[in-house]
């Protein structure tokens, strides 16, 4: 158990990270299936795609307050150019998602889901990246 919680702490941030992640994937998910099971016809296509984006907007949302409260510690006062730089950075890998998946599945003929859990392991490494260096780096929020 020493040793569990000595790693931990040796990683804190990208465990917390990663809980983040797992909570705001739940989030989305609920938000989801919310919309298609209250308001939206998941077999119009414009009312999935706008399930899919409320879902994505309430989840970028959470994902924003508690990464800066909970994993990078923010307490910069300007909360609006964070939230800003975490709603581009968000749209960014939601470009980088969409681009890899076109390429691996429409190009190469890759297993969709396969595609999609490689793409997902680079969406995650790069929106941690994205949120240590350019959103929540206290050199520049200060």
């Amino acid at each position: 158990m020493e040793k569990l919680k000595e790693l931990y702490f040796k990683y804190k941030e990208i465990v917390n990270y990663l809980i983040v992640g797992g909570l705001t994937t739940v989030v989305s998910l609920l938000v989801y299936f919310i919309c298609v099971s209250t308001f939206c016809d998941p077999s119009s296509p414009l009312q999935l795609q706008a399930a899919n984006v409320i879902s994505w907007v309430v989840a970028v949302t959470f994902a924003f307050f508690t990464n800066r409260k909970y994993v990078f510690k923010s307490s910069s006062e300007n909360i609006w150019a964070e939230a800003g730089k975490f709603y581009v950075s968000r749209l960014s890998t939601l470009g980088i998602d969409m681009l890899i998946m076109f390429i691996t599945v429409t190009v190469f003929s890759m297993n969709d889901k396969v595609a999609k859990l490689i793409v997902q392991v680079v969406v995650t490494i790069t929106n941690y990246l994205f949120s240590k260096f350019l959103v929540f780096n206290k050199s520049s929020n200060s």
